[in-house]
């Protein structure tokens, strides 16, 4: 590759070096992610005796420039044995930066394989990365891995950016204990096993143009508490993933307050801690049920703040509670909502027991009728099961609305209840 122009930097090595990689990688997967023509990115690493490691990223996204590197120009006080160098090149159909280094091969490979394990997070459609390691001095030392964005889903160019996340954090949940590596199908033979809500919250600045926009996936999984082929990385607990302008990034403590300040409880969660370790970000539930896990991802646009808006943080990711709960009936139950529900066996007896003790033939008839079974079929546990499911499918329904504002449906209906409740909501018209 011809190089338009050329800047030598002074890097440290070490955290600085990591760093200064994953954001090179990110600005090319922006390069490539703003293209509309299917791209390509490249991560070499080659070292031989006679030299340091060269690390090259090459892209065939949109083209650079020199002022997208400007940020690289820093140093550290630590580890001051280890330096790199950096040069970079740019013309129409692409860009390559090249760095030197004397860092581990093996450290950086693993690195790198994370972060680009990751950033399939995103399913960016249009892209494909390649990750090629080389010790030229170890014959059949080379290692090449190939990332194709989407998993098993193939989605356009055009997916808006939250269908394209839900489609790729679902393949991340699917894989092996979260490992990002193969998918588990003793866990996970299908993608029905899955409970995805999404959330998008959009924020006016000064009531401008410019918009911060969130969005936010949770997914809930269960599996059975006897599997021992599967694990979590984390264990019950639950990472957030965190993604900023395209970038894992790390969550910052306005991000942590704002998650702390979730109504949890409304969704029968109780949050015992958030804590960050090892660069995780994890959350400590009180009440989660050993056989579910539950997911969560959000990204965001670049901030245009120091701090992103707690506010903006909670309506995002109510927003995705909310839609796990329509979609899935018994998800996310409120605490008060599972209290009730307790009392529906017993409840359900009663009432079945009030049925069928009747001497009123029409009686029991007319209930059965409402029920929906065969009276000459009925049998008590037959009653109390159908009495209990319409007992519990009304509390659910019943919770999935704000308890202000909320009518609870009948436990039993026919055509008088409903030509009722036209006769009602004509009154509230014309009033």
């Amino acid at each position: 590759m011809e190089f338009s122009s050329v800047q030598n930097l002074s890097l440290h090595v070490s955290f600085a070096f990591f760093s200064s990689l994953r954001i090179l990688i990110s600005s090319a997967f922006q390069r490539c992610r703003l293209s509309e023509q299917i791209c390509r990115i490249s991560v070499i690493l080659a070292r031989s005796s006679s030299s340091s490691l060269r690390v090259s990223i090459a892209d065939t996204g949109i083209g650079s420039c020199l002022e997208e590197f400007q940020a690289l120009k820093f140093s550290s006080k630590d580890d001051t044995d280890h330096w790199g160098s950096l040069t970079f090149g740019s013309k129409p159909t692409g860009s390559e930066v090249c760095l030197s280094s004397s860092v581990s091969i093996d450290l950086l490979v693993a690195e790198i394989h994370d972060f680009l394990q990751k950033m399939m997070i995103l399913s960016i459609p249009n892209v494909a990365t390649r990750l090629v390691a080389e010790d030229c001095d170890v014959p059949g030392s080379r290692y090449e891995k190939v990332f194709l964005p989407n998993g098993d889903k193939e989605l356009p160019i055009s997916a808006l950016n939250i269908d394209l996340l839900e489609s790729g954090f679902e393949d991340y949940v699917l894989r092996h204990g979260n490992t990002l590596s193969n998918k588990c199908l003793c866990c996970f033979p299908n993608w029905e096993q899955l409970k995805v809500g999404i959330g998008v919250a959009c924020s006016n600045e000064n009531h401008q143009q410019n918009e911060l926009v969130m969005e936010v996936v949770i997914i809930i999984s269960n599996m059975s508490v006897d599997n021992t082929e599967c694990f979590r990385k984390h264990g019950d607990k639950t990472e957030v993933l965190y993604f900023e302008d395209f970038s894992p990034g790390t969550i910052s403590k306005s991000f942590m307050k704002a998650l702390k300040g979730i109504d949890w409880k409304s969704y029968g969660l109780k949050l015992r801690e958030i804590v960050q370790q090892d660069g995780f970000t994890l959350l400590e539930w009180e009440n989660l049920a050993r056989d579910t896990h539950i997911d969560i991802t959000v990204i965001t646009g670049p901030r245009k703040k120091s701090q992103i808006d707690r506010n903006l943080v909670k309506r995002a990711v109510k927003l995705s509670l909310d839609d796990l709960k329509e979609k899935h009936s018994g998800v996310f139950l409120s605490s008060r909502a599972v209290q009730i529900r307790s009392y529906a066996p017993d409840l359900a007896k009663t009432i079945a027991g009030l049925i069928l003790s009747s001497s009123d033939l029409d009686f029991q008839g007319e209930c059965f009728s409402l029920l929906g079974l065969q009276s000459q079929v009925v049998g008590t546990e037959n009653m109390e099961n159908c009495i209990m499911e319409r007992i519990v499918s009304v509390i659910e329904m019943n919770d999935k609305k704000p308890h202000k504002t909320i009518v609870a449906p009948s436990l039993f209906e026919d055509d008088r209840s409903q030509e009722l409740e036209f006769e009602v909501n004509d009154m509230e018209e014309g009033i």
